[in-house]
């Protein structure tokens, strides 16, 4: 195998065919030849069948992410710091499908997302003021009519669960205390993250959004870029 080739079990991928997968914003960053692909994942060495391994003991246990199948930008990572926002924010970067909570000592945990039109368009600040757990999902009137044999029967809400778009948790933004219907929540569909979808909010890995979750309160301060602008990847 040449060092440009890039492992992804239980298969192989070459480096570029992996590239053609994504989606532009997260092709850029894969440019330059990766000699080792697991220094590029996280130079401090971080242990990814341990964060993206089984929760058996949540509410409805989460399998293992096999997150080999997925381009390591997306992968969590600590790195320097690239928002400059004060530390406790968060900062959603939907053109390069990252997230970015901000740590102290010029240090940010970066996530890779999926985003959907909607969260393309929707930009500004806003406050989390309510989380959940295991969320229930609500269809909007727009979703209905788009797909009424799909989404109608859920119109009074889906319960939590692995099948529910909004994953394990939910983070919801508020404007001047107005719900502005833009959440940062989990997915049933991990292939998703990287990706802008034809619909939806952020989405994150689930094992991410937990972490998240855990890290920041009700109160904390959310900034989504407009798609004019963006942080790239580092």
């Amino acid at each position: 195998m040449s060092r440009n080739d890039v492992l992804a079990a239980p298969g192989k991928l070459t480096r570029r065919g992996f590239v053609a997968l994504l989606p532009l914003g997260l092709a850029a960053c894969a440019s330059n030849p990766l000699s080792d692909v697991r220094a590029f994942i996280d130079p401090e060495g971080a242990n990814y069948d341990e964060v993206y391994g089984a929760k058996p003991d949540e509410k409805f246990p989460l399998p293992a992410i096999n997150w080999r199948m997925l381009h390591p930008a997306v992968l969590r990572r600590n790195i320097s710091d690239p928002t400059g926002e004060a530390p406790g924010t968060i900062v959603v970067d939907p053109e390069a499908r990252l997230l970015y909570l901000v740590l102290e000592n010029g240090r940010a945990m970066r996530y890779g997302v999926g985003v959907g039109k909607q969260g393309m368009e929707w930009n500004g600040r806003a406050t989390i003021q309510r989380k959940g757990v295991w969320p229930t999902w609500t269809p909007t009137s727009d979703m209905i009519s788009r797909d009424p044999e799909l989404n109608s029967r859920w119109a009074g809400g889906m319960p939590g669960g692995l099948d529910n778009p909004l994953g394990a948790r939910a983070l919801y933004l508020y404007q001047g205390g107005r719900d502005t219907m833009y959440r940062i929540h989990g997915t049933n569909a991990p292939r998703s993250i990287g990706r802008a979808m034809s619909s939806g909010c952020v989405r994150m890995l689930n094992q991410d959004i937990i972490d998240l979750y855990e890290r920041v309160p009700t109160g904390t301060q959310v900034v989504v870029l407009p798609a004019s602008r963006t942080l790239g990847v580092s």
